[in-house]
């Protein structure tokens, strides 16, 4: 009796798989986007959990493209879509003010960041996008440049007693904590002096936060909260903790920083030119913009800030910490290209390792720029974009049915031999002037494009030529160490450590 009971039900779970997943696997097929087999209910999440790990994934990515096309069909459990190299499809999706909408992947961060400009949608997100396009003017980047270049002093300072030509440093740390330093500052206008104190339990809450997400990522039992707290509780409430840690100090700098607000308007003195506890010009902050905005004729909540300033914190710090580390590494195991961007660097800014940087300097670094750009195409930090159809959507030609999940391989895209010849090869001499407008702009994404692409890519470019350039005026890069073996995840990181070593520089 029980055993045709449960026979029953799983006939009756099998046919409502049919009919649920028929229509969207006809508009895949209609659509020539092909995949590997899928099991009921599973879909093909017994490809990707077993023998694969968050460091088999972007080789297995790689597989599936090179097996069933550009794009390809994936399901997990009862979540449909496709993944896509293809720089097409990118350019359809991320051109398109109807698919602006972001994945269930990203769901992970919200209990941290809330649904500020990372993760909202709809009128939210552009009402959001309004308020702090501002906060990236050229004036107030220019403001900026200088706490670039006094934290990037702090970090050079800092690996001298490791620069002995023979020591390896994993890069990744060093440069997170900079990043973390730089942020804090520009973001909401306070000093958390991450590099001389990475105990200040702020600094510790990010980073342990930012690495259990990188974790949850990988993880099917931790995606979602309530699986986490059945299979991972003591994680969990260390996840808990490490947020509200985080959320408690952002409130308490937002409070201090309304405060200060309310008595220079009462005072009748603009915040920007109010002096702070050292006595030195206080710059104005992303949470300075935030303060001051308002929607529909009311101003912002302390909560609606913080997910702001949170998210700042999470994207200011963990991808230019990325993007630094791998733009060092690979300056590291190319020393003609390491020799040319100190050349231009030297030339510009002289031979005076402490004259600081102006943004004057930060323009005419052309070379560098380039380099970055490159390391950007071969090592982006966001490895990945997801989206979310809503609704049944046409794309390059190929409809496909609402609830559609769309994974966009910037890694994959930007190493397409159809659009980069030779890509695997380290060639700065892509983005020279005569080659630059050549390069399609949905090939290469590291800062995402169309109405949804990175608001602070400017800022991020600039703090890249600042801290490389300091690294390089004070330091030779050496090959030492592991390579680096990339990780697919939020964030491009290595197995490996991104390693390398110093000597001091003898000019």
């Amino acid at each position: 009796m029980w055993w045709e009971l449960l026979a029953l039900l799983l006939a009756a779970l099998f046919l409502w798989d049919y009919l649920y997943m028929r229509k969207p696997y006809k508009m895949f097929e209609a659509a020539g986007v092909r995949g590997p087999p899928h099991a009921p209910f599973l879909g093909n999440a017994p490809l990707f959990m077993i023998g694969e790990s968050a460091e088999t994934m972007l080789d297995l990515t790689k597989r599936l493209i090179d097996k069933h096309g550009k794009n390809v069909q994936i399901t997990m459990f009862q979540e449909y879509g496709f993944i896509t190299a293809d720089p097409k499809m990118i350019e359809a999706i991320l051109s398109n003010q109807q698919t602006i909408t972001k994945n269930s992947l990203y769901s992970l961060l919200q209990g941290w960041l809330g649904t500020g400009l990372l993760l909202s949608t709809g009128k939210k997100w552009f009402r959001r996008r309004k308020i702090i396009t501002p906060t990236f003017h050229f004036k107030i980047l220019e403001q900026f440049v200088e706490v670039f270049d006094q934290q990037s002093a702090i970090m050079a300072e800092q690996l001298y007693d490791r620069a002995d030509g023979k020591t390896v440093i994993n890069m990744f740390p060093v440069a997170c904590l900079a990043a973390l330093d730089i942020i804090a500052e520009t973001s909401m206008g306070v000093k958390i002096n991450a590099q001389r104190s990475p105990d200040f339990p702020y600094v510790q809450s990010v980073k342990v936060v930012s690495n259990m997400m990188a974790e949850r990522f990988m993880n099917p039992l931790q995606r979602f909260d309530f699986t986490m707290r059945i299979f991972f509780p003591l994680l969990h409430r260390k996840l808990q903790k490490n947020i509200k840690s985080m959320h408690d100090f952002t409130d308490k700098v937002i409070e201090e920083r309304r405060d200060a607000l309310q008595k220079s308007i009462n005072e009748k003195s603009p915040t920007n030119v109010e002096e702070d506890d050292v006595g030195s010009k206080r710059r104005m902050a992303l949470l300075d913009v935030l303060l001051q905005a308002s929607v529909d004729g009311q101003p912002l909540s302390n909560t609606d800030i913080r997910e702001e300033v949170d998210t700042f914190m999470f994207e200011g710090h963990d991808t230019t910490t990325s993007a630094i580390s791998y733009t060092l590494y690979l300056l590291a195991r190319h020393p003609e290209e390491q020799a040319r961007a100190f050349a231009e660097i030297r030339e510009v800014i002289g031979t005076d390792k402490t004259k600081p940087i102006t943004m004057r300097d930060l323009g005419e670094l052309k070379y560098l720029e380039c380099v970055i750009k490159e390391s950007l195409r071969l090592y982006p930090p966001v490895p990945m974009i997801g989206r979310h159809l809503s609704d049944e959507f046409t794309l390059d030609g190929k409809t496909f049915a609402a609830k559609t999940n769309v994974i966009l391989l910037t890694y994959h895209a930007q190493r397409d031999p159809d659009y980069f010849p030779e890509p695997e090869k380290f060639n700065p001499e892509r983005y020279n002037q005569e080659n630059n407008s050549n390069i399609d702009v949905f090939a290469y994404a590291p800062f995402s494009a169309g109405p949804r692409n990175c608001i602070g890519q400017k800022f991020a470019m600039l703090e890249m030529k600042s801290t490389v350039s300091k690294m390089l005026r004070h330091f030779e890069l050496l090959p030492l160490g592991e390579d680096v073996k990339p990780i697919m995840n939020l964030i491009l990181r290595s197995t490996t450590g991104i390693n390398l070593g110093l000597k001091p520089r003898v000019y």
